[in-house]
């Protein structure tokens, strides 16, 4: 639920007076207090580090002071750049007088996991007397966009295989194709099943080759995993669809943008959850609930599991 949206023009129109900041202060209480009748703890999400919404009044660390929230801060993993972003909500909160229940970091470098629990830890705790409540290794998969995500992201069209929408793919597995089609064939055969491959749509050979690739892998009772995204799709030839089977054939994703524009959105693209990835919902859930300590948590916040019982009380999680 976001209480308060803010499209393109909200901005200018908060700055000119056409948008009253009491109302909006209002609009986001009344809606946190609505959420909290019905609920034992409340969790509201902070949009980036604790200054965002500032330019209208409504800044993560002013909206936690409205409601009486703890702050949670949450940072990628590292030792020195990490601290000094954390250092930086620090004093906004402080400015605000909202309470830090503690910190976790993310996506910590596997091989540097223990250092980075050791210190972070032990520096939160000597300099602003807050523990660390969480330190989670990063697993990449988590931030792999499914077919789905790429659909939505560039509005495209998804030709085939809707059965796979939720098939995910890895960044170092997304391959431009440039080459010749005996090139390409030889690649699709090389790499692993599982690649995400990216064309223009005047590579209609490609378009073509990919499809008969498909077909001889379901010759030798094999399934080819691969998506192709068809890029500036609108100057495909119509004929081309009709020879694409619909219920058959792998992803092949039709996109407007041009092949830079969508290998430079693919690579700077993070995906978030939603309720239909059962696959990376539950994954996530098993990742990181053993590398958060929920029980010290919800004690820092007042919540401890027999006040959560009859109290509500809200965290707010940033940036």
């Amino acid at each position: 639920m976001s209480p308060v949206l803010i499209p393109n023009g909200y901005t200018k129109d908060y700055l000119d007076g056409k948008i009253s900041h009491s109302d909006q202060k209002q609009t986001i209480i009344d809606a946190f207090s609505q959420v909290q009748k019905s609920s034992r703890v409340v969790l509201c999400e902070g949009t980036g580090h604790c200054a965002v919404g500032s330019i209208v009044g409504a800044g993560n660390a002013q909206v936690a002071s409205w409601l009486g929230a703890d702050m949670v801060l949450v940072a990628n993993g590292g030792l020195g750049a990490t601290f000094d972003e954390l250092e930086l909500n620090r004093v906004l909160c402080q400015k605000h007088n909202v309470p830090i229940a503690g910190v976790i970091i993310n996506k910590v470098q596997v091989d540097k996991y223990e250092q980075t629990e050791y210190y972070l830890r032990r520096v939160l705790q000597e300099r602003w007397g807050v523990p660390l409540l969480g330190c989670v290794p990063d697993r990449p998969y988590l931030g792999c966009p499914a077919v789905a995500d790429l659909e939505r992201l560039f509005r495209g069209k998804l030709l085939s295989g809707h059965q796979h929408r939720l098939r995910h793919y890895t960044v170092k597995d997304i391959n431009l194709v440039a080459t010749s089609l005996p090139v390409f064939l030889e690649n699709v055969r090389a790499k692993p099943s599982r690649t995400l491959y990216v064309c223009h749509s005047s590579r209609q050979d490609i378009l073509l080759g990919f499809l008969a690739e498909c077909q001889r892998h379901r010759t030798l009772g094999q399934e080819l995993e691969a998506t192709l995204i068809v890029c500036e799709g609108e100057q495909l030839d119509p004929r081309m669809l009709d020879m694409i089977e619909l219920d058959r054939a792998p992803p092949i994703l039709l996109v407007s943008q041009p092949t830079t524009q969508v290998m430079d959105a693919i690579h700077e693209f993070t995906p978030k959850l939603n309720a239909d990835d059962f696959s990376r919902v539950e994954s996530t859930v098993d990742h990181y609930e053993p590398f958060i300590d929920f029980d010290l948590l919800l004690e820092r916040t007042g919540n401890s599991m027999a006040a959560a019982m009859s109290e509500e009380k809200a965290v707010v999680a940033g940036p």
